[in-house]
C-alpha cells in the first residue's frame, strides 16, 4: 500500500442519481447476482462474506489452510493468483484444485489476479485487459462454478498515478469477460492501491455497473489507512448503500505502514448495513507487513492478535458469519415473514431471523427498519415464549428482564432514512424449542 495523497474531486451525481435500473440481475443468473445493491447466492438468499485473504500463489503448498480459516468459522476465502506475468502463472489444473478445495471446505470463492497492482505506477504490473486474457484462458475451469466462485479482475489495478481510465478499463473488462461466456458475479477493486482516495471508483461506480449487460458487478474498496476515522469508513460505504451499489470490503487491516484504520467501525459499519468483509491476510505477509498476519506460520492454533480480533472479537467472523445456503441445498427459510412494505406514517417495523443454530444455542438477527419519515433513535423489543434468552449481543444497546427483551440502537446506527435499514445480531440458549417471537419496533 502507498501513503494517501491529497483527495482529489468533489462528490459527483454518479452515485446519487436513481438507479432503478440496478434493482434486479438483466437475466436469472445461474449463480450468484446481485438486486438492490446486495448479493445473493443461487438460491437466492442474501450472501454477505465474513471471510480472508489467502496468499495461495506464493504458497500453493499451504492448501490446508482453506480447512483452516473455514474451520474458524469463514464462508468465504479470497484466492491470490497470477496470471505468470510477475509471479508464477496458477495452471488450469491449479485453479481448478483450488475451486475444489473451497467447495470441500464449504467456501465460497473469490478469485483475483494480483499482477495488476499499482498499474501505472509499480514496475511490471499489468493491465486489467491483460488480466481479462487470463480468465478467458481459464473459461473451461470457471464454466458451471458460478455458484461457488466470484471473479475479481485484478488486485488493486492502479497506483497513485494514471488511474483516470480506471472506469473505461473496467467497463471493457467486464464487457469482455460476458462475451467470452463468463456468466460469474465480477468483483472490481478500487484505485489508487486499492483505497480510491480520489473518489475515481465512488464517483464512476455506477457507470461501470451500467456496462455490465448482466448487471452482476460487485465493487470492492480496500481499507489501510486512508480510512483512519469512523466518519470516513460510514460516508464511504453509505454512498454506495443509498445508490443502491453493492459495495464489499475486499482487504482491510487492523495497521498498516500508511496509517493505522479504524477495524472497529469497518467491522460495526457493515455488520450493522450487511456490507461483506475479507480481512488481509490469513498468512504469510513480508516486505515489513508481517503485522498483518491472522496465524503465525499458517497455523490456526497460533492466532495473532489481529487473528484473534478478525475470527473471534466483537462483529467478528465467528459472531457474524453465515455459510452459503447453497452447500446445504436451499435457502434458509425465514423465521418471520418480511413486512411487504414500510410503514407509511413513520416509525419502524422489525424482522426476527434466526441465522444459525445448534443444540442449547442460536445466532440471531434483527433488522429495523424505518418508515415513510426519517428517524432519529429506535428500540425494538420482544418477549420469548419458550425461554430462550440472549447471553451476547453486538451493534445495539441491549437489556432482559426474564424472557422480555429490549433493544435500543447504539449512537452510530439509530439516525436511518425513510425505508433505511439497520440490523443487530446476538448470541442465545434455548431447549427444547426455538420459535421466533413477534417484535415490536418504536421510534422517534
Amino acid at each position: 500500500m502507498k501513503t494517501r495523497l491529497s483527495a482529489a474531486g468533489a462528490t459527483l451525481l454518479a452515485l446519487l442519481v436513481t438507479v432503478l435500473a440496478f434493482g434486479q440481475p438483466a437475466h436469472a443468473a445461474a449463480g450468484f447476482s446481485v438486486a438492490d445493491g446486495r448479493l445473493y447466492d443461487a438460491n437466492g438468499a442474501e450472501f454477505i462474506m465474513r471471510g480472508v485473504n489467502h496468499a495461495h500463489t506464493w504458497y500453493p503448498q499451504q492448501t490446508s489452510s482453506f480447512a483452516d480459516v473455514k474451520a474458524l468459522g469463514a464462508n468465504t476465502v479470497r484466492v491470490v493468483l497470477s496470471s505468470g506475468d510477475r509471479w508464477t502463472r496458477n495452471t488450469s489444473a491449479d485453479v481448478a484444485n483450488v475451486i475444489s478445495l473451497c467447495k470441500a471446505n464449504r467456501l465460497i470463492c473469490v478469485l483475483e489476479v494480483h499482477d495488476t497492482t499499482g498499474y501505472g505506477e509499480q514496475s511490471g504490473a499489468i493491465t486489467l485487459a491483460r488480466a481479462v486474457d487470463y480468465w478467458l484462458s481459464l473459461a473451461d475451469v470457471l464454466a458451471g462454478q458460478e455458484r461457488y466462485v466470484i471473479v475479481n479482475i485484478g488486485n488493486e489495478p492502479y497506483g497513485n498515478q494514471n488511474y483516470a481510465s480506471w472506469a473505461t478499463d473496467n467497463a471493457d473488462a467486464i464487457k469482455r469477460l460476458r462475451a467470452g461466456g463468463l456468466t460469474h458475479t465480477i468483483m472490481v477493486d478500487a484505485p489508487n492501491w486499492g483505497q480510491d482516495w480520489s473518489f475515481t471508483m465512488r464517483d464512476n461506480a455506477a457507470s461501470v455497473f451500467a456496462a455490465d449487460p448482466a448487471r452482476n458487478t460487485v465493487f470492492s474498496i480496500h481499507m489501510y489507512g486512508v480510512f483512519d476515522t469512523a466518519a470516513e469508513i460510514s460516508d464511504y460505504l453509505g454512498r454506495f448503500r443509498a445508490a443502491g451499489l453493492p459495495i464489499v470490503v475486499g482487504e482491510f487491516g487492523f495497521n498498516h505502514s500508511d496509517g493505522n484504520p479504524d477495524e472497529d467501525a469497518i467491522l460495526a459499519y457493515s455488520q450493522a448495513n450487511g456490507i461483506g468483509w475479507l480481512g488481509w491476510s490469513w498468512s504469510g505477509n513480508g516486505g515489513g507487513v508481517e503485522y498483518l498476519d491472522l496465524a503465525t506460520n499458517f497455523n490456526p492454533a497460533s492466532l495473532t492478535d489481529w487473528g484473534q480480533r478478525l475470527f473471534n472479537g466483537v462483529n467478528g467472523i465467528r459472531q457474524t458469519a453465515r455459510e452459503a445456503s447453497v452447500f446445504s441445498g436451499t435457502p434458509p427459510p425465514p423465521t418471520t415473514p418480511p413486512p411487504t412494505t414500510p410503514p407509511p406514517n413513520g416509525g419502524c417495523t422489525a424482522t426476527y431471523t434466526v441465522t444459525n443454530q445448534w443444540q442449547g444455542g442460536f445466532q440471531g438477527e434483527v433488522r429495523v427498519t424505518a418508515g415513510a419519515r426519517a428517524i432519529t433513535s429506535w428500540a425494538a423489543g420482544w418477549t420469548f415464549a419458550n425461554g430462550q434468552s440472549v447471553t451476547q449481543s453486538w451493534n445495539v444497546a441491549l437489556t432482559s428482564s426474564g424472557t422480555t427483551v429490549t433493544a435500543r440502537n447504539t449512537d452510530y446506527n439509530g439516525r436511518l432514512a425513510a425505508g433505511a435499514s439497520a440490523s443487530f445480531g446476538f448470541l442465545g440458549s434455548w431447549t427444547g424449542t426455538n420459535s421466533p417471537p413477534v417484535v415490536s419496533c418504536t421510534a422517534s
